[in-house]
């Protein structure tokens, strides 16, 4: 689908990835952007057309829909990370993870599917990453959710398929964002990560690998499970010794 007069509906479009993907849509030429937030007053980019939602609360998101049914384009961006790991953290923690990072999003598929149909079927976009495919201390809580949320953006899209919506994963290792900052390390820079998304859903792809990592990442799924340990430690340990 083409970018260029769509119209737009971006989750957690407050800051960070969300940010750049509503700034991107203008400047790309959509015709209208719906930027979301729990906290709407902290949208702070010009032209957007504000509305307050909560991804894991079903009346926000039926709110939402309500008040946007001109949408062709979802992008499922709004995600958390609570640093919890599996065995010994909190379940709450990895209930709340999962409320929002898969729940979330298909909560917002299944509410805005009749809207995208009505309007052609349109796209969605479900920010994932590459942490579909590989977990680490601190951060198997996130695995998991993003795990699910991979399955789960594969099997809506072939739910979609008959009524035209095209659906793209968009995977990325780190990207410059606050939820990011405490990593010394190499990031993709938000408007890039946009930009590549928004590429894909032009060229009708149903996956999008938006930086070297992510690609590196996904060539070992062939690997046995001690090699794919193995070569992601040793990948990890590079990134946090340059």
């Amino acid at each position: 689908m083409d970018i260029n007069n769509s119209v737009a509906l971006v989750t957690g479009a407050n800051r960070g990835l969300g940010r750049a993907f509503a700034q991107r849509l203008l400047e790309r030429g959509a015709r209208k952007v719906y930027a979301t937030a729990r906290r709407p007053e902290t949208v702070d980019l010009p032209g957007v057309d504000v509305l307050p939602l909560d991804i894991t609360d079903p009346a926000s998101v039926r709110a939402a829909a309500e008040a946007a049914p001109d949408v062709s384009l979802l992008i499922n961006n709004a995600g958390i990370q609570t640093g919890t790991d599996l065995v010994n953290g909190s379940l709450d923690a990895v209930r709340r993870e999962l409320e929002t990072n898969m729940f979330g999003h298909l909560g917002m598929i299944r509410e805005f599917a009749p809207t995208l149909a009505r309007n052609g079927g349109g796209a969605i976009v479900n920010v994932l990453s590459a942490m579909s495919w590989f977990g680490g201390k601190g951060a198997n809580a996130y695995h998991v959710t993003k795990a699910a949320a991979w399955a789960m953006t594969n099997g809506v899209r072939l739910e979609l398929a008959e009524q035209g919506t095209l659906v793209t994963a968009v995977h990325l290792g780190l990207a410059d964002t606050d939820m990011a900052a405490g990593w010394p390390v190499a990031k993709i820079a938000p408007l890039t990560l946009a930009d590549a998304a928004l590429n894909g859903v032009e060229e009708n792809s149903a996956e999008v690998l938006a930086d070297q990592w992510s690609r590196d990442v996904k060539s070992r799924l062939p690997l046995t499970p001690e090699e794919f340990t193995t070569t992601m430690n040793q990948a990890l340990a590079s990134l946090t010794t340059t």
